[in-house]
């Protein structure tokens, strides 16, 4: 099994939809290409930032395809097919693997808090799904409000496809001890990118990379080189953006599709209701961003 694909940086892909809301398969695949110019590793499909949580089957169907339209050979996918239910989960994984996907990924299910034997379940079922694809856990406690233990990991690792953890927990150390699991971990926390890497992340996977992909980029090419002290000034430049991008009313990831157009990138739409859209108020905030992330590109790229 080649794990050595899953190192490097890959941008979470954000929600593409045309003038309506709708999905948009043209914006996904022009969005897409756009990143794959970039340099990135790979992408991270139908996440958080791609808004999964607000999309119907199809909807997530529609820009995975896209997506694999323009991707698959160029760069590895890893697809989230975590639904609030095993049967839609299960569809959109066996549509992953269909497609030809690298790897799926999975949050634990929401709202009802489930004991560990039926999470790892729900996880089985999933995986059974795709029974020729890598399966990833994505442990993000802050909004699936469980956490992912020790003891759930041993019993999944029972799966020989299960190969690691996207872990978007808060501690650090987190990483550390699933990587004493004998796993991969993929850093998820964008104002941690270097830490998770010294704590044994194979990389990152986050949903500010899209935005400025060339200073993860950067950052990562830095700590494999050993100039720690010059990644970690990145880094901080890097927190003081997200800082930025989290100071207006509307939602994160209608900032930053505002910042990829200010940019000159593709138009990819706003975000989905109930997710806040950006108010006139916010505009500025969103170009000094975007003057913030070209400065840094200029400085350290």
């Amino acid at each position: 099994m080649d794990m050595k694909k899953y190192q490097g940086v890959f941008p979470a892909l954000y929600a593409c939809y045309d003038d309506n809301g709708e999905i948009s398969p043209e914006r996904v695949k022009a969005f897409t290409q756009y990143l794959i110019d970039k340099g990135v590793n790979g992408l991270y499909v139908g996440g958080s930032s791609g808004e999964c949580i607000y999309q119907s089957v199809e909807d997530r169907k529609k820009t995975l395809e896209a997506c694999m339209e323009v991707a698959k050979g160029k760069i590895v996918i890893i697809a989230h097919v975590a639904c609030n239910n095993t049967k839609d989960s299960q569809e959109l994984a066996a549509h992953a693997e269909g497609l030809g996907v690298d790897a799926i990924a999975s949050i634990p299910p929401i709202y009802f808090r489930l004991p560990e034997h039926a999470i790892a379940k729900y996880w089985n079922d999933i995986s059974a799904a795709a029974p020729n694809t890598d399966f990833i856990i994505y442990n993000i406690p802050q909004l699936a409000g469980v956490s992912l233990t020790i003891s759930l990991l041993r019993e999944m690792k029972k799966n020989p496809r299960v190969i690691g953890v996207k872990n978007s927990s808060m501690p650090v150390q987190d990483i550390q001890m699933f990587k004493d699991e004998d796993v991969i971990v993929f850093n998820g926390p964008d104002e941690q990118f270097i830490s998770g890497l010294a704590m044994g992340a194979c990389g990152g996977i986050g949903g500010t990379y899209a935005a400025m992909p060339e200073l993860f980029i950067k950052m990562r090419a830095l700590f494999l080189e050993g100039k720690m002290e010059e990644a970690r000034v990145i880094q901080n430049d890097v927190c003081r953006i997200i800082y930025k991008m989290c100071s207006t009313k509307g939602n994160m990831y209608a900032v930053i599709k505002e910042i990829i157009r200010i940019q000159g990138g593709p138009d990819i739409g706003s975000v989905r209701a109930p997710l806040a859209e950006l108010i006139e108020e916010d505009l500025p905030i969103c170009k000094e961003a975007a003057a913030m992330i070209t400065d840094a590109i200029k400085k350290y790229c």
